[in-house]
């Protein structure tokens, strides 16, 4: 028995999860999950081909990584999920599927170190840039990350191709080994690397280095949306495609209709992965005894708890996505995921979940727009420190034109523009009840998200399964953010709430 150190939904669309915010969880798994989990992996590809036809004429440029094993006190081997199953029987030697040929040999994703593996999936990516028909990662965060690490690394990458010698940066023997036999000396395609990355300009870069890429394999739903515009940005507007739904409790269905835009994303169950039980969402929030509806009993337009039941050993176990019915594919029925059960922000009466935080930002960032600057990564938290408490929300922006950036009157706008968008009760507790304070946003400088990853990885987290947490409380995290502020802002009025009349 393998024992899953994992975040929880490491390849579904769910938000913040333990790891992600300094904590870990434990699931149970055994060696027959694995082939579950291959079974819904061969099923992508078929899927896919129904609307992208001729994905056998080329490779996938994906980022995936493993993380290192701990031990339980027992004994047991700790991983993270994806970890388990990239170093599976079923993974490593998987048969040969013209559907399924990555640019990235074994050897680079099952190499512990994340820079190694970055840099020599990254470099194997631009030598078969031609060859390229999908970009992706299990997450868009990763895929951004991706570029990022990009932005940073391409003169060395560059000199590698040109000089046909891996950089000594690499010291991973069976990385070396099976990169050195890939890389061969190449100075036109340094050139053009060169030429594409030494001004600066990002804009379409995943289009222009990989030229025949038709679509983006990544989450892009529930606490991933937020990546969206930096994707098209970087993507030149490729389509992204959220092709199934998992998590390391269990894995759930699949996306029938990949092409869809991510706001229309729902997923159809396979029955066979697990047993499900789903517990109607007005009452889930109650601790006493509930209703539990299996498959056949769920109504469209309904939204409703999911429960799983594991062939690993997983018992009735509440997963914490809130799910709303869409149809059914013959019997079984799909779902769009709608957020996570858990609330992200409550200072007084109010409660604020991430998918209101993430519309907030989304209106707020709206302002930003003639100023060619974009939200790329946010968190928040709630200060209960100052009388009254307020909500605190870390922005780290793209400024494409420095020249031309917004002004502190147009960020202290994007603050009141954000209380516009919250709820009622939080409009009353601003105005009425005076029970909180204005909304603060704290720019902080680039990279800051980074080194926050950064930092989780140093505690534990997989750089594969990582997402950045929308709500953050642990002290040390809060410090960093804190530390990399370079302006603050605060709401210039208070937001527009009227009290409703009963009769």
């Amino acid at each position: 028995m393998v024992v899953d150190s994992s975040i929880s939904y490491p390849v579904g669309n769910t938000p913040a999860s333990g790891t992600s915010a300094g904590e870990r969880k434990l699931m149970p798994t055994i060696a027959a999950e694995m082939d579950r989990r291959q079974q819904l992996y061969s099923l992508l590809m078929p899927v896919m081909n129904l609307y992208v036809p001729g994905l056998d004429k080329g490779k996938g440029l994906y980022f995936l990584f493993i993380k290192a094993e701990t031990k339980t006190p027992s004994g047991l081997v700790a991983r993270p999920v994806l970890t388990s199953y990239y170093k599976s029987h079923q993974f490593k030697t998987r048969p040969f599927d013209p559907y399924n040929v990555y640019t990235s040999p074994n050897e680079t994703i099952l190499c512990v170190d994340a820079f190694q593996s970055m840099y020599s999936q990254m470099l194997c990516g631009l030598i078969y840039r031609e060859e390229v028909l999908r970009c992706g990662a299990v997450f868009a965060s990763g895929l951004v990350r991706a570029i990022k690490f990009l932005q940073l690394n391409w003169q060395q990458l560059a000199q590698d191709i040109e000089t046909g010698y891996l950089s000594p940066k690499i010291m991973d023997p069976e990385v070396r080994d099976c990169v050195s036999k890939i890389l061969k000396p190449g100075q036109e395609l340094a050139r053009f690397i060169r030429k594409e990355c030494c001004e600066g300009n990002w804009e379409g870069i995943i289009k222009r280095i990989w030229p025949n890429t038709k679509y983006l394999d990544v989450i892009v739903t529930g606490a991933m949306a937020q990546y969206i515009p930096i994707l098209d940005y970087y993507s030149g507007n490729l389509p992204k495609c959220c092709t199934m739904y998992a998590s390391s409790e269990c894995y759930f269905g699949l996306n029938l209709t990949p092409m869809v835009k991510p706001s229309e994303v729902c997923y159809t169950i396979m029955p066979n992965m697990g047993y499900f039980e789903f517990i109607p969402h007005d009452q889930s929030a109650h601790d006493s005894a509930t209703e539990l509806l299996d498959l056949a009993n769920l109504e469209v337009g309904k939204e409703y708890e999911l429960v799983v039941t594991t062939y690993s050993g997983l018992c009735r176990y509440r997963v914490g996505d809130i799910l709303q019915v869409k149809g059914f594919h013959n019997s079984a029925p799909q779902f769009k995921f709608v957020r996570r059960k858990n609330v992200l922000l409550s200072i007084d009466a109010d409660k604020t979940d991430e998918t209101e935080l993430q519309t907030a930002v989304e209106n707020a960032s709206e302002l930003l727009k003639e100023f060619n600057t974009k939200v790329v990564e946010y968190t928040s938290y709630g200060d209960t420190k100052t009388i009254p408490g307020h909500y605190v929300i870390y922005w780290e922006l793209l400024v494409q034109d420095p020249a031309n950036g917004p002004s502190n009157n147009v960020l202290d706008r994007c603050c009141l523009a954000m209380e516009e968008s919250l709820n009622s009760v939080y409009r009353q507790s601003r105005v009425a009840d005076n029970s909180i304070g204005p909304l603060e946003i704290r720019v902080v400088k680039n990279g800051t998200f980074e080194e926050l990853m950064d930092y989780a990885i140093s505690r534990g987290a997989s750089i594969n399964q990582y997402k950045v947490p929308r709500c953050v409380s642990f002290t040390p995290i809060m410090e960093l953010l804190d530390s990399r502020v370079v302006s603050v802002h605060f709401s210039p009025a208070s937001p527009h709430w009227t009290s409703e009349r009963r009769f």
